[in-house]
């Protein structure tokens, strides 16, 4: 009989697919990721990325809100919030009350709030905005991502970046290298008396030979994986909240689940798996009706799934070297509209959030008066936070990636 190696066991149990990279797929599972920080662990000195995605356009107006602007509230008469509604945060701003673990965050110096971050030319289209976004080239469409094209000029290993999500998303492409993607929807293993009889496998057995040893420690191992991963990742079998208010503003793509998508990012990084960038998201934002229980909803999510993740981060050498990126394609409109939502619109707040940020307001809010065809005018370029994070995140010369763009923003973080 063959030697019996976990990798192999677990291979032709079905649950793991080894050596999909070897082939040139970059979906990967545990056991590979396990198998690399093993091998091969991330660089104790080395920080890493955690791009979060909101597909819909977040209304940034409501999210980091003046409340007390009187252009706010005449813009708003029935979907403004009121000054004492929000979470004060200074310079006449608050946050949605949804948010109120990230502003504990903020009052301990852990969030950094980029205002007014848009591109040149705007382009109302989900599709073509979040396309500018990703690729990081407003302009000229590319058909590379802005981090695809990080890992195309430091090298050829897909691990390095990982997408917790269910489709690779495009900023994650290179033209040589794509990054590896690990799906929640995770482990299933039988219950009832057949569920116990498969756990005994992973029992050790005194006077077994060394490959008897091995199949069992891997059987204990599968076990510990669905443990780690909470069933399943926090498993999807069943639809979300079938509520019909789960469905508005969820025209645009994205995914639910970010807390069970973090979780599993948290494990990864804990584990010293090679990985510098991961992406999650979170969907539902594009709110053109009904939009101030829909979005709040969504960012007491967002909250909800954020707050602890940068918690844990902050108990480790590894998660102090973590930085969160938050982001969305688009703000929406400053006027709202006659369904008690908001429409496409241009820039919006950025959020960063960890140990190596430093906490505060970054760039000129928008002003509400002074406006171009209605919308807010960029007062920051999001190739400036891309530029920055690229630098003093992942080490790397923004000009490899940004080609001729030279902005970023000093003292957002620490080096």
């Amino acid at each position: 009989m063959d030697k019996l190696t976990r990798r192999r066991f677990l291979t032709l149990s079905g649950v793991t697919a080894a050596g999909a990279l070897a082939v040139g797929a970059t979906r990967v599972d545990w056991d590979t990721l396990m198998t690399a920080a093993a091998d091969d662990p991330l660089d104790p000195d080395a920080a890493v990325l955690v791009v979060v995605t909101l597909y819909g356009g977040n209304d940034g107006l409501n999210t980091v809100i003046p409340a007390a602007d009187r252009a706010y509230q005449n813009a708003r008469p029935d979907l403004a919030y009121q000054p004492e509604d929000v979470l004060d945060l200074g310079e006449g701003l608050g946050l949605n009350p949804g948010l109120k673990g990230l502003k504990s965050l903020w009052d301990s110096q852990g969030l950094a709030i980029v205002r007014g971050v848009g591109y040149p030319e705007p382009d109302r289209s989900h599709f073509r905005s979040m396309a500018i976004w990703q690729t990081a080239s407003p302009r000229t469409s590319v058909p590379t991502g802005w981090l695809g094209r990080w890992l195309d000029a430091t090298g050829a290993d897909p691990l390095r970046a990982l997408s917790v999500e269910p489709v690779l998303p495009p900023m994650l492409a290179g033209a040589q290298t794509a990054a590896a993607s690990l799906p929640l929807g995770g482990l299933t293993l039988p219950g009832g008396k057949l569920g116990a009889a498969f756990a005994a496998l992973g029992a050790p057995q005194a006077g077994e030979e060394a490959w008897q040893a091995r199949a069992s420690r891997s059987v204990a191992d599968l076990h510990n994986v669905v443990r780690v991963l909470g069933g399943a990742a926090h498993d999807q079998s069943g639809e979300d909240d079938p509520d019909e208010k789960r469905d508005k503003g969820a025209s645009a793509g994205g995914s639910s689940q970010l807390a069970a998508q973090l979780d599993i990012v948290a494990n990864l990084i804990e584990a010293d798996v090679p990985t510098r960038v991961y992406s999650v998201s979170l969907g539902g934002f594009d709110t053109h009706s009904d939009e101030r229980d829909t979005q709040q909803r969504l960012l007491t999510e967002l909250d909800g799934a954020l707050t602890p993740f940068v918690q844990r981060m902050k108990r480790t050498d590894r998660g102090r070297r973590t930085v969160v990126l938050v982001y969305s394609e688009f703000g929406r409109r400053v006027h709202a509209n006659a369904s008690d939502g908001t429409d496409h619109g241009t820039a919006g707040p950025v959020f960063l959030l960890g140990e190596k940020v430093r906490g505060g307001f970054y760039g000129e809010q928008p002003s509400l008066t002074d406006l171009d065809n209605d919308d807010l005018k960029q007062t920051t370029d999001f190739r400036d936070v891309y530029a920055t994070v690229l630098s003093d995140v992942l080490g790397t010369d923004p000009g490899r990636v940004l080609d001729d763009h030279r902005g970023r923003i000093d003292g957002l973080l620490r080096t």
